[in-house]
């Protein structure tokens, strides 16, 4: 769910602008999953723009306010998650850690960098969510070490049902600022797509595994 209709598309008018998000389902791009994909999605390139930068920052804070309350902690994915979420973090006066994909192989063997106490609540912040698979591994790290996890927040999903199912499994609430049907709409409404690629988009999104441009 977003945040609202006009954040949904302000953020995604930002992302086509400075092409964090591309769409291209003539020439499509590959994941590493092997799926072919009309759509790219690199937003760590919104930290180059304060103006985008700022916006998203102020959107977070109201989401996480409007949704979960004021948490104790944010928590960032690794490691698109971690310059935003240290900025939201700030913005609320609370403290950041970030978590990573898995524990470090030396030293002190962290997964959770940062401090964090057993009982207090936390909000996860991310800047993508796809299947949601490596984002919740975060969630599981966290209520591991003791936290209660109210929820994530993310900039975009692109909202597959596979995502859903595994947050609904477990027990996450997402909440986002923009999303994949949402972006499309901005696209047509900005005539960077045209219907027939439009129409080519919106299948994919139905079953990316199986789709060919």
């Amino acid at each position: 769910m977003i945040l609202n209709e006009e954040c949904g598309l302000k953020v995604a008018e930002f992302l086509l602008k400075i092409k964090a998000v591309k769409l291209q389902p003539e020439n499509p791009f590959t994941w590493a999953s092997g799926w072919k994909s009309p759509i790219y999605c690199d937003n760590r390139k919104t930290l180059s723009h304060p103006e985008i930068r700022t916006y998203i920052r102020q959107k977070f804070v109201e989401l996480i306010l409007d949704k979960y309350g004021k948490p104790d902690v944010i928590a960032g994915v690794a490691t698109g998650g971690i310059a935003l979420g240290a900025l939201v973090a700030q913005e609320l006066g609370v403290p950041f850690v970030y978590v990573r994909s898995s524990t470090k192989a030396h030293g002190l063997n962290n997964q959770i960098e940062g401090e964090i106490h057993s009982g207090q609540s936390v909000v996860v912040l991310e800047d993508l969510v796809s299947s949601g698979m490596s984002s919740l591994v975060a969630v599981d790290a966290l209520r591991e070490a003791g936290c209660n996890v109210k929820g994530m927040v993310a900039i975009f999903t692109y909202g597959f049902e596979a995502a859903e199912k595994n947050f609904e499994n477990k027990k996450c609430k997402l909440n986002t600022l923009s999303d994949y049907s949402t972006l499309l709409r901005q696209a047509v409404a900005s005539n960077y797509i045209n219907d027939n690629q439009l129409a080519s988009l919106n299948t994919w999104r139905e079953d990316p595994s199986k789709w060919n441009n």
